[in-house]
């Protein structure tokens, strides 16, 4: 015979209590009250008994011990009774989960309040949630919105489709340069945590899918006026750019080779143009210098993963990168002497053909 403990017969005693005194608010002060008393409550069907655990423990914060009880015990309780805590314990909608991480991103990009202290909490968000594919699907919906924004942005700059006088025209042009600058910078934050998070397939994918938008680029990037008021925004784009190039040479992110090919196809002729506009003297040239150094240590690593033929189309549009002493750059010296000592092979390790090495020239040894 199970006898109970002198604990439950004190919970029991105090129910028995209530139904003489109704004095709840007395008696319910504390969560581990509430949960004694419940079930007793719920075995003897005192309903007012009932209400009154279920009003306090709504109503008070609780500790994740205590949660865990009370998720046991909503089981026993009529869905009426219920309802107010399964509230707290389960969302109404299916897609909640998702649309407080949306609406934590879409904060952390837009906050211009205390923007690092946001951005570094819902960081810290994405990092330690547990599922992959949710983090993954609310980065790429926000990735796609703030492309479309940059993207829209300068394309309306460089294509005005509005009248009006010249002064009404140029205050349009240059608030969407503004907009494009804002959200090219959204876009940088969210291509690093979708690298950091390893989830940046989709990026990768649509950043090698503009042809038309680079093109716009290359234009605006020569023109007096994007120069004058957002100097800033090739590199902020150029940045993305680097991020997305590292990684995909680092191994983090891996792709086919139509996109590793339309992506230095599209992007290389941006990082041209931006070296012939942007000067290497004065504020931010030691960071302008670098940023296109990096940029053209990772296209090169990248063309040098394609196939011959493609690889000797886009080193040609490398040409830029050298200087004067061939001691300043090493990596372009590099690259040539690897594609030369590559197609010097000949017909190497195919049936049929020739395995004799081809003489090829060597522009130094770096």
């Amino acid at each position: 015979m199970c006898v109970p403990s002198i604990q439950a017969l004190g919970t029991y005693m105090c129910t028995l209590q209530l139904l003489y005194t109704k004095d709840f608010s007395e008696v319910i002060v504390e969560v581990q009250t509430a949960l004694s008393i419940l079930p007793v409550a719920v075995e003897l069907l005192f309903e007012e008994c009932i209400t009154a655990c279920v009003r306090f423990l709504e109503a008070v914060p609780w500790s994740k011990e205590e949660e865990a009880e009370i998720k046991q015990l909503v089981c026993l309780l009529q869905l009426q009774e219920s309802e107010k805590l399964l509230a707290r314990l389960s969302p109404v909608k299916n897609s909640a989960v998702e649309d407080m991480l949306n609406e934590l991103v879409y904060a952390a990009t837009h906050s211009h309040q205390n923007a690092a202290s946001v951005k570094a909490f819902v960081a810290k968000i994405l990092s330690t949630f547990p599922s992959r594919d949710t983090v993954r699907l609310v980065l790429n919906r926000a990735f796609v919105n703030s492309l479309k924004t940059v993207k829209d942005s300068v394309e309306e700059y460089t294509s005005p489709n509005v009248r009006g006088r010249y002064d009404e025209i140029e205050a349009m042009q240059r608030q969407n340069l503004h907009t494009a600058v804002v959200s090219g910078r959204h876009l940088l934050w969210l291509v690093e945590r979708m690298i950091e998070l390893r989830v940046a397939e989709t990026a990768v994918q649509a950043w090698s899918e503009q042809r038309a938008f680079t093109a716009n680029l290359q234009g605006a990037c020569s023109d007096d006026m994007w120069r004058n008021n957002v100097p800033g925004l090739p590199a902020v784009l150029l940045r993305c750019t680097c991020r997305l190039l590292n990684a995909m040479v680092a191994g983090s992110i891996l792709t086919s080779q139509n996109v590793r090919k339309r992506l230095a196809r599209d992007w290389l002729p941006v990082l041209v143009t931006s070296r012939e506009n942007v000067s290497y003297s004065g504020l931010g040239a030691s960071c302008n210098k670098q940023l296109h150094k990096e940029l053209e240590v990772g296209f090169l690593q990248l063309i040098m993963t394609l196939p011959i033929t493609d690889a000797q189309e886009l080193l040609q549009q490398c040409l830029s990168f050298a200087t004067r002493s061939i001691e300043d750059c090493p990596h372009l010296v590099s690259a040539f002497n690897t594609w030369f000592q590559r197609a010097g092979q000949g017909n190497l390790g195919r049936p049929g053909k020739s395995n004799e090495k081809e003489a090829c020239p060597k522009i130094c040894n770096v």
